[in-house]
């Protein structure tokens, strides 16, 4: 052995202890995390969309009644009502009829957000899950109205938007109106689903 030369300690590869974002290595074993998690926690989530949905029917009363308020400081006579707009769409201007839209808009994207919040996994899909419910609500509704009478349907005693159903006489714009309106909101939803679900992506990305 020389003298003056210090001895290197031996190391046991098989001991060391990983560090994050040390090594390709890292990211090997986030991405197997991240499958087997998704394997049990991804998917629908009911409970997430619910709530998403229920953020959506809240968001559209608040901001409708925004909306009229504003309608109302500026000298707009008109009743502002999503209800009265899809049953005659003629009875509100084009400037508000646009900005109803926008509210929908709004809305239904908060909802996805929500939902996609709530989940880690499959934002775009939980925000097609509030759609869903959105749709089977509005359904639901109409046809407790038309066995047990119009006392019944909660969705014309509240503001809120019953999509996919036109009120009123079906015309050609009360359809088109319908299809814009359940594409528009549906897109949405997802859209605010997968914002929302970036929030995990950040949270794991961090750790």
């Amino acid at each position: 052995m020389a003298f003056g030369r210090k001895q290197e300690p031996v190391v046991d590869q098989q001991d060391r202890t990983h560090v994050p974002g040390e090594g390709p290595r890292d990211g090997e074993l986030r991405r197997g995390d991240d499958r087997l998690a998704r394997d049990k926690f991804g998917g629908a989530n009911i409970g997430a969309a619910f709530f998403g949905w229920l953020v959506a029917v809240g968001m559209t009363v608040l901001l409708t009644g925004i909306l009229a308020a504003v309608a109302t400081a500026v000298g707009y006579s008109g009743t502002v009502s999503l209800n009265q707009a899809q049953d005659n769409a003629e009875s509100v201007g084009l400037g508000v009829a646009i900005a109803l839209f926008v509210v929908l808009l709004l809305a239904y994207y908060s909802g996805g957000y929500v939902a996609g919040r709530m989940s880690r996994f499959d934002g775009g899909r939980q925000g097609l899950l509030v759609w869903v419910i959105a749709l089977v609500v509005t359904v639901v509704a109409a046809v407790l109205g038309v066995l047990a009478g119009d006392q019944y349907n909660v969705l014309d005693r509240v503001d809120v938007p019953r999509l996919g159903l036109p009120g009123g006489d079906v015309t050609t714009a009360g359809v088109v109106g319908a299809v814009v309106l359940l594409v528009g909101t549906l897109l949405a939803a997802m859209a605010g689903g997968k914002v929302g679900q970036r929030y995990h992506r950040r949270v794991d990305r961090a750790l």
